[in-house]
């Protein structure tokens, strides 16, 4: 009743894993394959069979995890390989003897024809008589394969020792980990190869159907679920453990994997580099489908970009600059439309960013493009270029043309404020203190109308430069050429207005400046003339204290008072000369006064002065002549009486007549009387000529011939008595 209950039991769990029909994997039962429930060692029996281990512990085992990984390790080996036939080591050493035949009789429901011969391996201490109520050889043709009890240590006997692991005294190397893990790997490389295999071949073949028609070709343009590159390199370092025999353990213990048992039996060589060359070919040819793709894609995306900065230039654009055609009628309305211009730049400076790159792109492409699309391509190189071109062309003519209207803006409004200095300096009352600050201010005055004049000349020329920019700034293409536009007939109509009122604001200034000009002059007159007439009165005085203080003598003899005589005559002729002179500067004043309609500070009491110098130089003068004429006389009437005497010295016939002697005597105290008289002025001041010494010497010399005269006179008187 037990065995038939174990029996259903095992064909329920068996019939439910045929009827799945699901292609095991590994993944999808890691944790039980973990467990080590059984395994495929890799070594093999005296018939080239495989060796399948499941070994019992203490613990309960169960049977559908159980069934599940022998379901699993069955399905790795070729059918030629099962069929040898496996045998079956059941390591019974841990577990309960119930256990054991409950997994007996599982391999007979599971893999009966595959089983050739399973050895169950006995505990050292043998379970209980029960055992001996169940043969496994009495149920042989039951089972359909030989079951036999065999220490461990009697299992060479049947198994070679180098097919067996260690835990049953073999020197076959098995890590079940590591068999694990490669399992995981080869699975996952043969089901994401496969699986990446299909896609690729779908997308391939789906684009060359649709290869006619580019509009649909992106719609096929579909991803794998898989990277290629990550596949591949997968599947290389597969193949190369592979084929280093890294996965077979029957090299005698060499291996370090067990999983496939012989290379050649289970073809996971083969396999492996059968996927690879396939996925290869696919691989190659969707790279290529790739690279035709992001081609026309990349030319596709240059196409509308290109599209779209013609676009936007030939359209926004191009709206923008044609509606920024005013200059301004002031500085500070020009550096708005400068700034204006400014934020039109930094749009436009976006889109030939744009330009640049995509310039850049196509240059890229055209080196390595084909023939059709190198015509596409220049065909577009050539048509953004032109549009771009001409859009910074109109850009550098409306800078220009703003740069040019700053400069006549800011001239104007410079040259406003030297006209409005300069009439400020025309409109203010001149009071200056002399001459020479008039001099400063008239050379004051002419510098800031050169300064007018310079600044009006740079104004007609930065206004001529600005129409002239304005005329060649670049037309646009495809516009009707009508008239000028009325906002560039107001441009130049503007400057030309500002320019004639700057003209005739400065001509009126002209004017002004002419009549200030010649005020200025007769203001320097004036001074001048009062500067000079004061000169004139002490150039009167000065003469006058020379004839006082200097003209005393009166000559030794007639000849040299004569001499002295014209000296003075010419003194006085200078002397008149320079009163004239002061008259006729003291009546100029007068006149400019009366045209400038001021009075002057010294005028008034300058002519009152040099009257006064003149009455006293002709007093004076006129007494020095006086005095002249009588030294004259005297010494004349000296030199006859002199004369005649000399003459008796060879004639007695003739002698001194005492009438000369007594009119040189009267003429000699004449003389000295007047010099000893001072010189009476109009306003009855005193002066006498040089000095008390200057006028003694002058008065010895008269003495001295006076007292000749009167030793002759006693002579004359002794000879009479005689």
């Amino acid at each position: 009743y037990f065995n038939r209950i174990i029996t259903q039991k095992c064909c329920c769990v068996f019939v439910c894993l045929q009827m799945s029909n699901v292609t095991v994997e590994a993944t999808n039962m890691l944790p039980i394959l973990k467990k080590k429930l059984a395994f495929l060692s890799g070594g093999k029996d005296r018939r080239s069979g495989l060796i399948l281990t499941i070994p019992l512990s203490s613990d309960q085992t169960s049977m559908e995890e159980l069934s599940a990984t022998l379901d699993y390790l069955l399905s790795i080996p070729s059918d030629k390989c099962k069929a040898r036939g496996f045998t079956v080591i059941v390591d019974g050493r841990k577990s309960q003897w119930n256990i054991v035949k409950t997994v007996v009789l599982m391999l007979q429901n599971v893999i009966p024809a595959e089983v050739s011969l399973v050895c169950v391996v006995k505990p050292d201490e043998f379970w209980d008589k029960k055992v001996t109520h169940f043969c496994f050889w009495k149920e042989k043709d039951r089972l359909g394969f030989e079951v036999i009890l065999v220490s461990a240590n009697k299992l060479t006997r049947y198994i070679e020792p180098c097919q067996l692991t260690d835990d049953f005294g073999g020197s076959l190397d098995y890590d079940h980990n590591d068999w694990l893990n490669k399992r995981l790997v080869f699975e996952k490389f043969t089901k994401e190869s496969t699986s990446l295999l299909d896609e690729l071949s779908i997308i391939n073949d789906s684009d060359k159907n649709s290869a006619v028609d580019k509009e649909k070709s992106a719609d096929c343009a579909l991803l794998p679920s898989f990277d290629p590159e990550t596949v591949l390199q997968t599947g290389h370092e597969l193949l190369s453990e592979l084929q280093q025999r890294r996965f077979n353990g029957s090299e005698g213990g060499g291996g370090q994997g067990a999983w496939c048992p012989m290379e050649e039996e289970l073809l996971a060589q083969p396999q492996v580099m059968k996927l690879l060359d396939s996925l290869r070919e696919q691989y190659t040819r969707y790279q290529e489908l790739c690279r035709q793709r992001n081609k026309r894609t990349q030319l596709d995306e240059i196409h509308a970009k290109v599209m779209q900065v013609v676009t936007w230039l030939q359209g926004p654009g191009s709206e923008l600059l044609k509606t920024q055609q005013a200059i301004g009628d002031s500085m500070r309305a020009a550096q708005a439309l400068q700034q204006k211009h400014e934020e039109i730049e930094s749009q436009h400076s976006e889109w030939f960013a744009v330009y640049v790159e995509l310039n850049q792109q196509i240059a890229a492409l055209l080196s390595a493009g084909e023939e059709e699309e190198v015509v596409e391509l220049k065909a577009l190189q050539q048509q953004l270029s032109d549009v771009c071109y001409q859009q910074a062309a109109q850009l550098e003519g409306r800078q220009n043309v703003l740069q040019a209207a700053q400069g006549f803006h800011s001239t104007t409004q410079e040259l406003s404020q030297l006209l409005d200095g300069l009439l400020g300096m025309l409109c203010a009352d001149v009071a200056p203190a002399d001459g020479a600050s008039i001099q400063q201010n008239l050379k004051l005055l002419e510098e800031k109308l050169q300064t007018v004049e310079a600044g009006l000349a740079s104004l007609r020329q930065k206004g001529a430069l600005l129409m002239e920019q304005m005329c060649t700034q670049p037309s646009w293409p495809l516009e009707e050429t009508e008239s000028p536009p009325g906002e560039q007939q107001d441009n130049v109509q503007h400057i030309q207005a500002v320019m004639e009122e700057m003209q005739l604001r400065k001509q009126r200034c002209e004017d002004m400046v002419d009549v200030r000009r010649l005020k200025m002059l007769q203001m320097v007159q004036l001074f001048k003339c009062e500067e000079d007439a004061l000169q004139a009165v002490e150039w009167l005085g000065e003469l006058l204290d020379a004839l006082l203080k200097t003209h005393v003598r009166l000559g030794d003899d007639s000849q040299e008072t004569r001499t002295m005589l014209d000296k003075h005559r010419k003194f006085v002729d200078v002397a008149q000369s320079t009163y004239d002179y002061g008259r006729q500067l003291l009546q100029a004043t007068v006149v400019l006064c009366q045209s400038l309609r001021c009075t002057t500070r010294s005028s008034g009491d300058t002519l009152p002065r040099l009257n006064r110098v003149w009455k006293q130089f002709s007093v004076s003068a006129e007494e020095r002549q006086q005095r002249l004429e009588l030294a004259l006389n005297f010494h004349t009437a000296a030199e006859r009486v002199r004369q005649i005497e000399s003459i008796n010295l060879h004639s007695l016939h003739e002698r001194v007549d005492p009438e000369s002697l007594d009119e040189v005597d009267s003429s000699g105290k004449t003389l000295l009387d007047r010099l000893t008289m001072p010189v009476i002025f109009p306003d009855g001041t005193e002066q006498y000529f040089g000095s008390p010494s200057d006028t003694a010497a002058a008065a010895e010399g008269v003495r001295e011939r006076l007292l000749l005269v009167e030793e002759r006179r006693l002579q004359l008187q002794e000879m009479s008595i005689k």
